[in-house]
């Protein structure tokens, strides 16, 4: 997750979602792992929407930040032998779709304003990282 002064996610030529720049928010990359379930895309997102990591210490909640939500299998990289990554920790996209799209609803359930990337689509994704700050969330 980083905190964003801005960022957008394109496919295919195409906007598909935002934060801009006159509103400070969050991004965040979502990969999904085998262990996985809905009940944990729901706590992820609880802990997102409170996490205080905005300006003056407040979170997404209090601020009404929004929030863009990029899936990236990519996060569960296994870089420890050879020059070739394996992606064997990372969940099939089967599993891996819907966990994604659970942590999304979530955060509307909580009354997150969210934009999403494309599930599995080549996405070309801007962001102006705010600080920097980037924080590994995990339960």
């Amino acid at each position: 997750m980083q905190r964003v002064s801005s960022a957008s996610v394109v496919v295919d030529d195409e906007v598909v979602g935002a934060i801009r720049p006159e509103r400070q928010g969050l991004l965040a990359f979502v990969g999904a792992t085998h262990a996985d379930d809905a009940g944990k895309a729901q706590r992820l997102a609880e802990k997102l929407w409170n996490l205080r990591i905005l300006d003056d210490e407040k979170s997404a909640c209090e601020i009404n930040a929004p929030i863009l939500v990029i899936s990236q299998f990519t996060l569960y990289a296994d870089t420890a032998k050879g020059r070739r990554p394996s992606w064997n920790a990372a969940a099939p996209a089967a599993a891996a779709e819907p966990l994604v799209q659970a942590f999304a609803d979530a955060l509307r359930g909580l009354g997150a304003h969210v934009h999403t990337g494309v599930f599995g689509a080549h996405m070309y994704v801007e962001l102006v990282n705010d600080g920097p700050v980037t924080v590994m969330l995990e339960l």
